[in-house]
């Protein structure tokens, strides 16, 4: 019997052509001008958290020294090899659409000078910035006393070369780190002419540095930016003698020390420093390393400055009210009647802070459950719970300490709700809560009511106004009643309760899609219409793939909507011709996850906080939730279908050429534009 071929994409192959459709909207002639600068900024810093986390793990496969992984991967080497190469040649594009960017700016009157081309008057307001402002955060280590240890993670440095004119022989070598933390990366320099005229900090520290190295005897400053990128996958320590708390304590001082997985420099670094830093920061050859131009760490172009040029940005589009919860009245008493979605950052986050502040004053509501992974810096959020609990409601979260890149400030979080009287319930080391839950029971007529909101992002009102998501907010006791046994399941050391209406991961999330496919595979064989529609971030789980493969050689016709990593290639005649998947970059991050099926044409609906990959199905609590109201499912295929027709924003996932545009055709559809429209 001649063995079925389900040819599958190496994940980070397929994540790097994700992070060239990001490029290619910084290339786009059709976006403002100013977002496409800023699109530069999220393709580095996605970059960035690829080489502190996959290439991170693939460094540590390859160096295994028995051979041996602990988990599936295709020969890592290998794979890091096409990495560097992909790399390298995205690179060349970024410095390539840098300088057209910089260039098509000028015409616009927004010139980004270096500290060679500003004038006597701005040196003298950059002189003065400098001491009031920058000057107080800088200490330099010479480079000979420099330690891999002493510097931090994907931060800027200035690797400076120290010399006198006089005495071209007494040199010598210094490290500094710039503090653009604290500080703006970019200064807006003193009107002078018709032109916004910016310097970036760098900059405004390579004028500045007689300032801190004339009282060592030097003169003649030559300073180039490197940075470098850590391993920042954690080992988290299973010591049954400590808390979590202090195993995650413990973890997040071990990332700081990590190794060095990929180093970038200034290509006009001259050889003897460069040589000098590599092996004080111990970079070898198995390591990335990129000749970079003058300026490293362009995540930060993501806050380019407002100069008062909104023509050069995005056109408002204002978060929209729920036109079925009008402003001033009981959210509850909306919700008795019917169930609702909140479809985020088309509708306003608002709604979920005002139903959590009616709940903190409602003197029916006896108790606030609710899950936490990552939150707002300023977090009303938090703030609504700290004043239920004031309220003397029972209030419990459970705070995920593992949500990655975001450790410190959930432990800070964990602290400040504890002060106040709200019971915290912590992770377990090497598992993870990502579903999005919030719990409210409510007494009436002397029984316990349930609303629950079950969401596909997290519960901070800062992404919201970014991230496309959609939030279920429900008084279904069925479904509610479920989300309570889910928090009864973080209480009872994972003792799995039985779901008849939710989907629960790591219990049956994976084999209840697989059942659902095996049921359209049975339908398309009967002649019956069968289809499903999968809208997800990321789909890399190898079973669901080669089920999906199986289904579409079956006859089921799969439509998939894939923001990000995909493993499965279309179009294969014979293999996946039934088989269509595009994934949409836009304006908006596609966040949510949707799953709708024809079941025989009783159509089933879900959303979801999981993406279709191992460690969601696997090894975190995950929640799928069905769409029963037949209006919101039409509301949900309405977006589907827009999304589908989308020929603007749209591309061909793993086809070659990599990332094509869907055939453009009339009527232009834009489906973010399309779907804004249709709240509106």
């Amino acid at each position: 019997m001649k063995k079925l071929v389900t040819p599958l994409v190496d994940r980070e192959i397929s994540w790097l052509e994700f992070n060239g459709r990001v490029l290619q909207e910084a290339a786009d002639e059709n976006n403002p001008l100013i977002e496409r600068v800023k699109f530069l900024g999220i393709f580095s810093s996605n970059l960035d958290e690829f080489y502190r986390v996959r290439v991170a793990t693939l460094s540590r496969l390859r160096d295994l020294k028995d051979g041996k992984t602990p988990i599936p991967v295709r020969n890592p080497n290998k794979i890091l090899k096409e990495i560097n190469r992909i790399d390298k040649k995205h690179q060349r594009e970024f410095a390539d659409i840098f300088r057209k960017l910089t260039a098509l700016l000028a015409q616009q009157g927004i010139r980004i000078l270096n500290e060679q081309e500003i004038t006597p008057e701005q040196g003298r307001f950059v002189h003065s910035y400098f001491n009031e402002n920058v000057r107080s955060h800088l200490f330099p280590i010479l480079l000979s006393n420099v330690k891999l240890n002493a510097l931090a993670d994907i931060a800027i440095y200035l690797a400076i070369h120290l010399r006198r004119k006089d005495n071209q022989a007494n040199e010598g070598y210094a490290v500094m780190k710039m503090p653009v933390t604290p500080l703006p990366r970019f200064l807006i320099l003193p009107p002078g002419d018709e032109n916004v005229n910016i310097i970036l900090l760098d900059d405004v520290i390579r004028y500045c540095l007689d300032e801190i190295f004339a009282v060592m005897g030097y003169d003649d400053y030559r300073a180039y930016t490197f940075k470098f990128t850590r391993d920042a996958e954690m080992d988290i320590d299973n010591d049954v003698s400590k808390s979590f708390l202090e195993i995650m304590l413990d973890s997040l001082k071990q990332r700081k020390t990590g190794a060095a997985v990929r180093f970038v420099y200034d290509r006009k670094m001259p050889s003897p420093m460069l040589k000098m830093l590599k092996e004080r920061l111990e970079i070898t050859e198995n390591d990335t390393i990129i000749k970079g131009g003058r300026y490293h760490n362009f995540k930060d172009f993501m806050g380019f400055p407002d100069i008062g040029r909104p023509d050069l940005t995005y056109g408002p589009m204002p978060a929209l009210m729920q036109k079925l919860l009008p402003q001033y009245s009981s959210i509850f008493n909306t919700l008795k009647a019917r169930d609702l979605i909140l479809h985020t950052p088309y509708q306003s986050f608002r709604h979920i802070i005002d139903l959590l502040r009616e709940a903190s004053i409602d003197p029916q509501v006896k108790a606030i459950k609710m899950t936490i992974y990552r939150v707002a810096s300023n977090s009303n959020v938090i703030n609504a719970l700290i004043n239920a609990s004031r309220n003397g409601k029972a209030v419990t979260v459970f705070m995920e300490l593992q949500a990655r890149f975001d450790e410190e400030a959930n432990i800070y979080w964990a602290g400040k709700l504890q002060e106040e009287g709200v019971k915290l319930i912590q992770g377990t080391p090497g598992f993870k809560v990502h579903c999005k839950l919030l719990l409210i029971r409510r007494k009436e007529n002397n029984k316990s009511v349930y609303y629950a909101n079950i969401g596909t992002g997290n519960f901070n009102e800062q992404t919201a106004r970014l991230y496309a998501d959609d939030s279920l907010l429900t008084s279904n006791q069925n479904i509610a009643q479920e989300v309570n046994s889910i928090f009864h399941l973080f209480e009872s050391k994972f003792k799995p309760p039985k779901f008849k209406h939710l989907v629960v991961a790591p219990f049956n999330m994976r084999d209840h899609f697989i059942r659902l496919l095996n049921r359209e595979m049975r339908n398309a064989r009967a002649g019956k219409d069968a289809w499903c529609i999968i809208k997800l971030n990321n789909l890399t789980d190898e079973r669901l793939a080669k089920k999906l493969y199986q289904a579409g050689r079956e006859g089921v016709k799969i439509n998939i909507i894939c923001r990000s990593t995909c493993v499965m290639v279309p179009g294969i005649p014979g293999v996946s011709d039934n088989i269509r998947i595009i994934s949409i970059v836009d304006r908006f991050l596609e966040h949510s996850r949707v799953m709708i099926f024809s079941n025989g044409g009783n159509e089933l609906y879900y959303t979801s906080s999981a993406d279709w990959m191992i460690r969601n199905l696997d090894a975190r609590i995950e929640v799928a939730c069905p769409i029963y109201n037949k209006e919101l499912q039409q509301e949900l295929m309405t977006m589907i279908r827009i999304q589908l027709k989308d020929n603007t924003k749209a591309r061909l996932v793993n086809h070659n050429p990599p990332n094509e545009y869907v055939p453009s055709g009339e009527p232009k559809i834009r489906s973010q534009v399309e779907i804004y429209k249709l709240f509106k």
